[in-house]
């Protein structure tokens, strides 16, 4: 499989993904690629021809080879990193959608542009990355369900017994490096299991980012209806009261004393 490929093709993928989507993509071609490429072949690659059965009856090696492994451990991580990666290029092909449209649009409005970033995860884009993130993890998920369901577990044990015709009798069989064909296994159904974490965590990040930016809009339109409110013109207030604040106003430049002996003589006047 032309790895390399694939991977200059979702490298463009980090410059629309955030931290974790950047993390995902390091664990998928760092620790599930590049083991898959360098080491696991090499493991499998002696799984049928070391298989050996304590009979020598025509067919049974065959048989029980078979029906132990319905399907090999290689081709399935094989077809789990296909699928795994495929639902990335729904982001990049969105983008690229994006642009052809903002440049048609550019050359039919005198250089306007439809979008500042086609890039921003805004509107339709946010979410197909956030699908694309349930499809990843979805993925994973299921490819370990598989693997699960039809190996009964994660490990390998080093005798299998196997009775299927034309098999004489219940007979032992026998595979290569158990041992470390078991490591390897849990090796890639932990690294599975850290990319569904990290598919996770982003959603909750874009989620939790999204409904921040909900609640800030709405505070702010609401505090701008509170100012527009509160700006509103006064109602008029009757003549009587400018009279009588009018009428008592007081001379800013008369001293304090001056004010008492003012005071004063109303008060005798009065009398």
């Amino acid at each position: 499989m032309n790895w390399s490929g694939l991977e200059a093709l979702l490298s463009g993928v980090n410059k629309y993904s955030t931290a974790f989507g950047r993390v995902w993509l390091s664990m998928v071609f760092v620790f599930r690629v590049m083991v898959f490429v360098v080491a696991a072949q090499r493991v499998w690659a002696d799984d049928n021809k070391d298989f050996d059965c304590n009979t020598r009856q025509p067919g049974c090696s065959n048989v029980c080879y078979d029906h132990i492994f319905p399907i090999s451990h290689i081709r399935l991580w094989a077809l789990q990193l296909i699928f795994v990666t495929c639902p990335s290029l729904m982001v990049v092909g969105h983008v690229k959608f994006r642009e052809s449209k903002d440049m048609k649009y550019t050359t039919s409005h005198n250089g306007k542009h439809l979008y500042a970033h086609p890039g921003k995860k805004r509107g339709g884009l946010w979410w197909t990355y956030l699908c694309s993130l349930v499809f990843k993890a979805g993925f994973d998920a299921g490819f370990l369900y598989v693997l699960y369901y039809i190996y009964e577990g994660y490990d390998l044990p080093r005798v299998y017994k196997c009775d299927m015709e034309p098999c004489p009798n219940q007979v032992n069989c026998y595979i290569s490096r158990p041992t470390e064909k078991k490591i390897f296994t849990l090796f890639m159904v932990v690294s599975s299991a850290v990319c569904i974490l990290m598919c996770i965590c982003e959603m909750v990040y874009l989620i939790f980012k999204r409904v921040k930016k909900l609640m800030l809009k709405k505070r702010e339109a609401d505090r701008k209806m509170f100012v527009e409110s509160h700006e509103m013109t006064p109602l008029a207030q009757p003549r009587s009261m400018y009279r009588s604040k009018s009428s008592m106003r007081v001379d800013p430049t008369a001293s304090v004393q001056n004010l008492s002996n003012d005071k004063a003589e109303e008060k005798t006047s009065k009398l």
